[in-house]
């Protein structure tokens, strides 16, 4: 069983459950692909706080992990290990080449030691588990996953644990994707893409059960702006919990919720059918 409840032991243990990381074969990492990772506590060059919640956790290396498989077109590869990846969801594995390079790839569900993976840009390739190919070769109604959005910048979306996008259709220059959100958008059938889905699914059922693991992540406790001083926050103060009949924000004033992150000129929003799913309302958005 991939996640495993702990025995009511003690408080922290009572909720608690840990995932047991079945699929891993390889217990230390190739030093060759690590890097190291420079904390910066959520703050700027100036030393001042941007990003709150931010600070501590445990010390780690970063993995480099191959998202284009670019050079490595018609080179067959051999996975010899499947890892833990601390700065991720999802497994990775390493896989060798026959010229003796080795790769880090996101391991997709059932990959398994000793299988022959290969990248390619023509029809040669199987659609088999952790083949890379142009959406342009893959069969429609397959699963798919670290797809590209423009051709040759890397994988993109779904790249975490349990994630994939349905193929759907192809017609004229792009293939149509259904993706893990409830959004149906466009994709050039130029860009590569992994066939299956990504493994660890069992990751989001994993419950912390304390507060010392959370900061072992590397997360700070946040305190509700509605419990501050009247000076420490705009929704702080007052008599009794009141939040003054203003929309949730941040310490600066900064709107928490309905502003807008995306920059539609900079981005293929005419290519999206169908916006996503929200998970708050059950509509379409």
């Amino acid at each position: 069983m991939p996640i495993r409840i702990y025995k009511k032991t003690s408080a922290g243990r009572r909720f608690a459950s840990v995932n047991m990381h079945a699929e891993v074969t390889k217990k230390n990492p190739e030093k060759a692909l690590l890097a190291p990772i420079k904390k910066s506590g959520g703050r700027n060059n100036q030393g001042v706080i941007t990003s709150r919640g931010i600070g501590g956790g445990a010390k780690k290396n970063y993995r480099l992990i191959d998202f284009k498989r670019k050079d490595r077109h018609g080179v067959d590869g051999k996975v010899i290990g499947i890892e833990y990846d601390p700065n991720r969801s999802c497994h990775i594995a390493l896989v060798q080449y026959k010229d003796g390079i080795k790769r880090y790839i996101p391991a997709p569900a059932g990959l398994k030691d000793g299988q022959d993976i290969l990248t390619s840009v023509d029809a040669a390739v199987e659609p088999t588990i952790g083949n890379a190919m142009p959406l342009a070769f893959i069969p429609t109604g397959l699963e798919v996953h670290c797809v590209e959005l423009i051709p040759g910048r890397g994988a993109q979306m779904c790249r975490g644990a349990g994630t994939f996008a349905r193929l759907s259709n192809k017609e004229g220059e792009y293939a149509t994707l259904i993706l893990p959100s409830g959004e149906v958008r466009r994709v050039p059938q130029t860009c590569m893409a992994t066939i299956g889905s990504v493994g660890n699914g069992d990751h989001r059922l994993r419950r912390l059960g304390k507060a010392g693991l959370t900061r072992l992540l590397g997360r700070r406790p946040i305190t509700r702006g509605i419990a501050k001083s009247h000076h420490a926050h705009p929704l702080g103060g007052g008599s009794g919990r009141s939040k003054g009949n203003r929309p949730p924000c941040g310490p600066t004033g900064v709107l928490a919720k309905g502003g807008h992150t995306r920059n539609r000129k900079k981005h293929s929003s005419k290519l999206i059918i169908r916006r996503r799913v929200s998970k708050r309302h059950g509509q379409l958005k």
